[in-house]
């Protein structure tokens, strides 16, 4: 029997609604979330020199390491399967990233954020090409 476009769609709605899915699903958020916390922790220690070297950043580029405290505060949560979040728990991350009245913004995490959405699509999609190859729907 042949397969019409109406089979099609049901066989991606029935992927959709599967475990299989939502568990690719799940590991892609996950995954990217991770790329982008290493992406954010790089940009702090690119170049950066600590101790009596130490130089700060220009204004509008990623803070220079120092202590290394802002880079060993990010971290990666997951609270729900299709959730992840990318914080920085350091007590100075909203100063550096949003800047004060006597401080000027060195974002890191949105930059980091945007440089690697790109690469967080391929991850999807990836992910869940490969789920939807490996699923075989419930009979």
């Amino acid at each position: 029997m042949a397969r019409g476009p109406r089979d099609t769609v049901l066989s991606r709605l029935r992927f959709m609604a599967s475990r299989e899915f939502l568990d690719a699903a799940g590991r892609a958020t996950f995954e990217a979330a991770d790329t982008m916390r290493a992406e954010a922790e790089r940009s702090i220690t690119a170049g950066s020199v600590s101790g009596k070297q130490h130089l700060p950043s220009k204004p509008g580029t990623p803070p220079n390491n120092d202590s290394g405290v802002l880079r060993a505060n990010i971290e990666v949560s997951q609270p729900q399967r299709l959730v992840a979040r990318v914080t920085s728990h350091a007590p100075y991350s909203a100063v550096h990233e949003f800047g004060s009245s006597t401080h000027p913004a060195r974002p890191f995490m949105r930059p980091a954020r945007d440089k690697v959405m790109p690469k967080a699509r391929r991850i999807f999609s990836e992910k869940i090409r490969e789920a939807r190859r490996k699923f075989r729907p419930a009979k």
